[in-house]
């Protein structure tokens, strides 16, 4: 009976943990209350966003990290910090991240070449457009497809997009066509394009630029008008997603009307310019690791850091719960009394921080704290 009881004071003891985290999230105690605007958003879609190791051409340092964000959606950013009198942070989020982090108060904004679909809208609220784009098909040079005029000359070709992007759906448009599984992002595209598992992928236009400079062996798809893909106006539009009521949204949709359309594509352009490059005469994994190896061993390090140190602290833990457990019973009442509070506390972790999964248990502490 005991037991129940310390499971049931646990479970509600998460519980408040877990709505007094919401309540610290929300907008009245968000980032935006501080001089900084923090901005949400993948760091590795590029021209639109990318990281890189060095503040080269106006790069913005990821929060947390010694690597740096740049890109399109980088240069709007600082725009639009400059207007609000803030001082603008890269917080490195994925994509399916960025929502959550932004109503929860860990961002102030998504800039990340994010469209304002009617789903999106129902959670988040969207600025005006900073960038209007269009759809294209990736593929090899040296395949049947690079001859591709339409969308219909993919009949039979094994296509993917990116996860949760309207990108996926629209290979749907598409008469008889393989429909590989989603992936995370634009670079494990390329890989999978590259080794042949896949013929191409959809994309927006920039993107398709990218590819064929980062792999000399890629191309896009001039798609004449009508022969293309159909879209609509909110997904073709990419704007800056804000919380709902988000004092701001003016200020920001005043700033994005000065920009204007020869600006936008001057910054694009330039964006295009200085993505990092993996091209390579040589083998392409000594090009990656050229470009990426320092976060690859920081990242690395940072894991057996974290290993080593929930090691050790699992072990103490487990040497407390065995001590505590076996120990007589003290006869002094202050002794008894702190014993049962540090056996309540050993019961609590035992009852609720092992029986939760850790995955809810960093849900929990990165979007409630």
């Amino acid at each position: 009976m005991k037991k129940h009881w310390v499971a049931r004071l646990g479970v509600l003891g998460f519980a408040l943990s877990f709505l007094l985290g919401s309540f610290a999230a929300t907008p009245v105690n968000a980032a935006s209350d501080s001089g900084t605007f923090k901005v949400g958003m993948e760091a590795g879609y590029a021209p639109f966003n990318w990281t890189q190791t060095t503040s080269a051409n106006n790069a913005v340092k990821i929060q947390g990290s010694q690597e740096y964000a740049n890109g399109y959606d980088v240069q709007i950013a600082r725009k639009v910090a400059k207007a609000l009198h803030k001082k603008v942070v890269v917080v490195k989020t994925s994509w399916d991240g960025l929502p959550p982090a932004l109503t929860s108060g860990k961002i102030d904004a998504i800039i990340a070449g994010m469209s304002p679909t009617p789903d999106r809208r129902k959670t988040i609220d969207f600025s005006n457009p900073y960038y209007i784009s269009n759809l294209t098909m990736v593929v090899r040079k040296d395949s049947k497809y690079a001859k591709a005029k339409s969308i219909a000359d993919f009949k039979g070709a094994k296509i993917t997009a990116q996860l949760s992007t309207y990108h996926y759906q629209a290979i749907n448009q598409i008469k008889g066509v393989v429909k590989e599984p989603a992936m995370n992002d634009f670079p494990a595209m390329r890989v999978a394009l590259e080794s042949g598992t896949i013929d191409g992928y959809v994309s927006e236009v920039p993107e398709g630029i990218t590819a064929e400079r980062a792999n000399p062996n890629l191309m896009y798809i001039h798609f004449a008008k009508g022969q293309g893909f159909k879209t609509d106006a909110s997904d073709t539009n990419l704007a800056i997603g804000l919380r709902k009521n988000d004092p701001n949204k003016a200020k920001i949709n005043e700033l994005l009307a000065t920009i204007s359309s020869k600006e936008r594509a001057q910054l694009m352009n330039e964006a295009v310019d200085n993505q990092p490059s993996t091209e390579s005469n040589g083998n392409w994994f000594i090009a990656i690791m050229k470009q990426y190896g320092p976060m690859l061993l920081r990242g690395t390090g940072m894991t057996l850091l974290i290993s080593l140190v929930g090691t050790i602290v699992g072990f103490i833990i487990g040497l407390l719960v065995g001590i505590i457990r076996t120990t007589p019973k003290p006869k002094k009442l202050g002794q008894r009394g702190l014993r049962a509070v540090i056996n309540w506390l050993l019961s609590l972790y035992i009852e609720v921080f092992r029986g939760t999964p850790m995955i809810v248990q960093a849900a929990v502490l990165y979007y409630g704290a």
